[in-house]
Parts: structure tokens; C-alpha cells; sequence
């Protein structure tokens, strides 16, 4: 689920850590990203921000994990109003 909010673009996720390779995999009900990185010592949420910041080209800094920091389910804030990257984040989540 994406929403757009006031200080970006707000989205639902479900990572998979201990993967064989970073990668996004949408289906119609959710979008799960595969994560190469174990879920200890915040790894994997480490690895997530910085796999989605390379993806979609934002700064690190610009993703921030708003829910979820121990589950695998998260919401993940994207802090752009660039109209450009907020297509390609509803597009590819």
C-alpha cells in the first residue's frame, strides 16, 4: 500500500532477510523486498535503506523506517516531493 502524505510517500512492506540477492517482488496484494543481510543488530533494516536509496536513487537519509523496526513487516517513509521519484516509487511498490 502507498500513500502520499505530507512529508512523502509512505509505503507498506514485507522483507525477507537471509536472501541469495537484494531484489523487489511485487504481487497484486503486497510488495516483499529480499534482503541479502541477517536480521541482527539492525542489518537487514540497515541493508534495506541503503538497497532502496541505490534503487531509487534518494539519499539514505531521505528513508526513514517508521513501523516495523523488529518485524517483517515495515512502513518505510520516502521523503521526496520530487513529483519524478514519487511516480517511480507507485510504479515499481
Amino acid at each position: 500500500m502507498i500513500k502520499e502524505t505530507d512529508k512523502g510517500i509512505l509505503v507498506h512492506i514485507k522483507i525477507s532477510p537471509n536472501a541469495k540477492k537484494n531484489e523487489i517482488i511485487k504481487t497484486s496484494q503486497e510488495t516483499k523486498i529480499k534482503i541479502t543481510a541477517q536480521p541482527v543488530d539492525g542489518k537487514a533494516n540497515k541493508e534495506l535503506i541503503e538497497f532502496l536509496a541505490k534503487t531509487f536513487k534518494i539519499p539514505k537519509t531521505f528513508i526513514e523506517i517508521v513501523k516495523g523496526d523488529t518485524s517483517k513487516e515495515k512502513s518505510i517513509l520516502f521523503k521526496t516531493t520530487d513529483k519524478e521519484k514519487i511516480l517511480l516509487l507507485k510504479k515499481t511498490l
